[in-house]
């Protein structure tokens, strides 16, 4: 078993990385967790897989389990689906000394981390993410949120876990396009790291591929990740690093209405800034090219008509990351040389224009 300590100002807890874990998954909880009331949270597409067997062995712990399950899909981050749990954990009398569970993918963590940090101003609890793209982003750092009509995230709040168990396994159950959805934050996290990680992501030409290297790929995206959030909680400063692709994947994620996957629109995102800052004498970098062939080698998209659309700037004017009327964009000067630049909103949307159009922009990124 990998084991990723992670040590905040205010909470200390493990990420446990094994296939196999969630077989002794009431094991590795009852190291850290009194028996105590659970809300086990999953949704419909992890319920018939998982949910027996991780509930049957809480129970054989000592734990009284009250299993949730959500619709699967991003409309379950929302405020109604938020009431409607608040609701069952008060009839179920749940109280701050109970704790929740989160198993399943990105949608599962997100809101049942938002209802932990918010039910009774906060109970325990845990993550068992099911999704490559969860288990290597989104169940990381204690990032809770709910969505809004007028964009993702923008509810929310920085909750911890006490624990982390991440099972390659888990990816076995997954079909190729979602898999593929989770290795773009991989691509991600390994540009911004370079060296060895960089090398090993060149080199993956398939689904198969990430399969089987998927625990080295865990492992080295979650320890660059846990790096990040120990010195830098908050998103104060280094750890806006991770939103490399994110303005405007974002953005794009939000205008396709359900048509991409976080993932992909990441991996749009990705070459489209990149692609910006080049283009706007940001970086004299040419990794353009490089980012598109890593990720259209296994066959994530990398370019979407949604770019051209009129409501991509009216997007980014809601992206959390926005200071006033600056926003902090990340790109990369080299391949594991990232960096952070400050623009005014009015200059990005003058460049956004100018890719549109064709003409040259009117201004620079600089």
């Amino acid at each position: 078993m990998v084991i990723i300590d992670v040590h905040l100002t205010q909470k200390n807890y493990q990420i446990r990385i094994q296939s196999g874990l969630y077989h002794i998954c009431a094991e590795q909880i009852a190291q850290v967790w009194t028996p105590r009331q659970i809300a086990l949270i999953t949704d419909t597409n992890v319920a018939p897989l998982y949910l027996e067997t991780v509930e049957s062995q809480l129970i054989q712990a000592g734990y009284q389990v009250t299993p949730i399950i959500i619709p699967a899909g991003e409309t379950s981050k929302s405020l109604d689906q938020s009431m409607a749990l608040y609701s069952q954990l008060a009839a179920a009398n749940f109280t701050r000394h109970d704790g929740v569970i989160a198993l399943g993918g990105g949608v599962v963590g997100d809101l049942a981390g938002f209802i932990a940090s918010t039910y009774m101003r906060g109970i325990a609890f845990i993550q068992m993410p099911t999704s490559l793209l969860a288990q290597v982003d989104s169940s990381v750092g204690g990032k809770t949120a709910l969505d809004l009509p007028a964009g993702k995230n923008l509810v929310g709040s920085f909750y911890q876990p006490d624990l982390i168990l991440i099972d390659p396994d888990f990816l076995t159950s997954l079909d190729q396009r979602q898999l593929l959805a989770g290795y773009a934050e991989i691509v991600k996290v390994a540009a911004l790291n370079g060296g060895t990680f960089w090398q090993q992501v060149t080199g993956i030409q398939s689904a198969h591929m990430i399969l089987a290297q998927a625990e080295t790929l865990i492992q080295q995206s979650v320890y660059y990740k846990a790096q990040i959030v120990m010195a830098d909680e908050k998103e104060s400063n280094q750890r806006q690093l991770l939103n490399y692709g994110h303005t405007i994947g974002h953005a794009v994620e939000t205008l396709a209405n359900g048509s991409l996957m976080h993932g992909e629109a990441v991996s749009i995102g990705l070459v489209a800034m990149q692609h910006l800052v080049e283009q706007s004498g940001l970086t004299e970098a040419h990794l353009t090219p490089v980012i598109t062939t890593v990720l259209n080698a296994v066959g994530l998209p990398t370019d979407s008509p949604l770019l051209m659309s009129d409501r991509l700037f009216t997007q980014l004017l809601h992206d959390k990351k926005n200071q006033g009327d600056a926003i902090n964009l990340v790109y990369l000067d080299a391949i594991g040389v990232p960096k952070i630049q400050s623009i005014p909103l009015t200059t990005l949307a003058a460049n956004l224009f100018s890719k549109k159009t064709g003409n040259q922009p009117t201004d620079t990124l600089q």
